[in-house]
């Protein structure tokens, strides 16, 4: 079974062909990072013009690479959303023309579940249940996955997704776009206890995120310091990170334990992090927990992931009509 995933969901533009949801024949990825660096950050209207400018050369070239022609795929996998909306109509319109041209199966995916889905792309996918900590630029969320195709939300961040407070701290800092590789770049020549950024607690008692504060705190110190030297911005990156890490890591864990739950997945951008990952390996070893955690490059936006995602979900008949439309704030689970 061969699938096409297409992913346009914010500044990457991606397609991928996946045979059986898990062999990668090829998987394509342009990246806007050129275009948005002198913002500091995504402008949705360029970020959209962009996957206009090259979604199909995208395309041609996975189908390319994997020596597939359209008309021998099975079906075509799109993420739907959340994202972007201009964003995600690209990636949405030209499956629909592809998929009415040439007769093939329509396959909407959830991002997240895409997410997720990279997991499975590795030599020792998660089995259900498990929990998946899903973090990037737009989302940070634990899900409860019981059985394939299900989730339930645990917890998820009340403000800032961690990938946009790395972002923004980046900013304030004067490192640039995208933060998160700069600012563990950077934090590399830091001193991660020189400053005391501490985690959000919840009074509440729930498994939620909280990154405004971390962030404030950042953006208070800056301002009370300045001109930050090299060092000190170091010292800076290196803090924030090491207390952005610890909550992803002690909510996590936290809740698997709470839970029940003997396998845990980190995926997504933020999970490209090294001290996050090696952070949550350590703890998941310390409590005896079983970590699945994708390559770098299927943790980062892709198609693959939701070619794999989207093979589930074509044998699941999970298809749909041309009326399909994309949903900027698609949920995963309540």
């Amino acid at each position: 079974m061969k699938i096409l995933g297409i992913e346009s969901s914010c500044d990457e533009t991606a397609a991928a062909v996946l045979v059986d949801g898990r062999q990668i024949l090829s998987n394509v990825v342009a990246s806007q990072d050129d275009v948005h660096a002198p913002f500091g950050g995504v402008v949705p209207e360029l970020a959209s013009r962009r996957h206009l400018e090259i979604v199909l050369p995208v395309i041609e070239r996975a189908l390319a690479d994997a020596a597939v022609r359209v008309e021998d795929l099975d079906g075509i996998a799109v993420t739907q959303g959340p994202g972007l909306v201009g964003s995600l109509l690209v990636g949405c319109t030209v499956a629909k023309a592809l998929a009415y041209v040439h007769g093939i199966p329509l396959v909407p995916v959830n991002h997240l579940e895409g997410h997720i889905y990279a997991a499975f792309l590795t030599d020792d996918p998660p089995e259900h249940p498990f929990l998946a900590l899903v973090v990037s630029g737009g989302h940070t969320a634990l899900y409860h996955a019981p059985a394939p195709l299900e989730y339930a939300l645990v917890g998820q961040t009340r403000d800032d997704a961690a990938g946009e407070a790395f972002d923004k701290v980046a900013k304030l800092l004067g490192l640039g776009f995208p933060g998160g590789p700069l600012i563990q770049r950077t934090a590399e020549r830091g001193d991660p206890r020189a400053i005391a950024f501490p985690p959000a607690r919840m009074r509440d008692g729930t498994r939620d995120f909280s990154f405004s504060g971390i962030k404030t705190a950042v953006s208070l110190y800056v301002k009370r310091h300045r001109p930050l030297s090299a060092d000190a911005v170091a010292d800076v990156a290196a803090s924030f990170q090491s207390a952005a890490v610890r909550m992803l890591v002690r909510r996590t864990v936290g809740a698997a334990l709470d839970l029940g739950i003997r396998r845990v997945v980190l995926t997504g951008g933020v999970a490209a992090n090294g001290p996050l990952r090696t952070a949550l390996t350590a703890e998941a070893a310390e409590h005896n927990l079983h970590l699945h955690i994708p390559p770098r490059s299927l943790c980062t936006d892709n198609a693959a992931m939701i070619a794999a995602a989207g093979t589930a979900r074509f044998i699941a008949g999970h298809c749909a009509d041309l009326s399909m439309n994309a949903i900027p704030d698609l949920a995963l689970a309540a």
